[in-house]
């Protein structure tokens, strides 16, 4: 049994420990949802999208889009831009990825921007951060149709994050 001065020491010392370890929240944007209307469309999987009066940086989720200067970079830019240029957009932010954009799965009305640039062979699953299954269902019914990147030459074929890697 813990005599009173004891007790009071540990209660003391338990509750200073708890508040130096605490996690309090701090003034960082804590939104996991934005709609506003897409400005830009930097490349096949980043967009930039206007939210009264700010502009916000996007990232689509789950997928990788070809590099600037890899084949069929142009083609998923203006596959993307068709999808998305000027519209009202959902993006449900998951992430936010070391260059400060939001990192989300988009939505043009009911239609999953991030799941159509897959269908379309217009960007690949991103091995390293993929969870939704059904996007490799999607990435596969591509390359078995040959539809965009699924229909260069299997050297073309390189996924961006290789084709980063080897520009290093």
């Amino acid at each position: 049994m813990l005599r009173g001065g004891t007790f009071i020491c540990l209660v003391v010392f338990f509750s200073l420990y708890l508040a130096g370890t605490a996690t309090w929240p701090d003034n960082r944007e804590t939104i996991t949802q934005y709609r506003g209307k897409v400005v830009r469309v930097s490349d096949g999987d980043s967009l930039t999208l206007l939210v009264k009066q700010k502009e916000i940086k996007i990232r689509l989720t789950q997928v990788d889009a070809p590099e600037y200067g890899q084949p069929y970079s142009a083609r998923s830019k203006q596959l993307l831009s068709r999808l998305v240029y000027g519209k009202q957009v959902t993006a449900r932010v998951e992430a936010i990825d070391d260059y400060g954009r939001k990192v989300a799965r988009v939505y043009v009305g009911n239609l999953d921007v991030n799941a159509e640039m897959v269908r379309q062979g217009a960007a690949w699953v991103y091995r390293k951060y993929a969870r939704d299954e059904s996007l490799f269902r999607l990435e596969q019914e591509a390359r078995d149709a040959g539809r965009g990147i699924w229909g260069l030459a299997e050297t073309e074929q390189t996924p961006p994050w290789e084709w980063r890697h080897g520009k290093r």
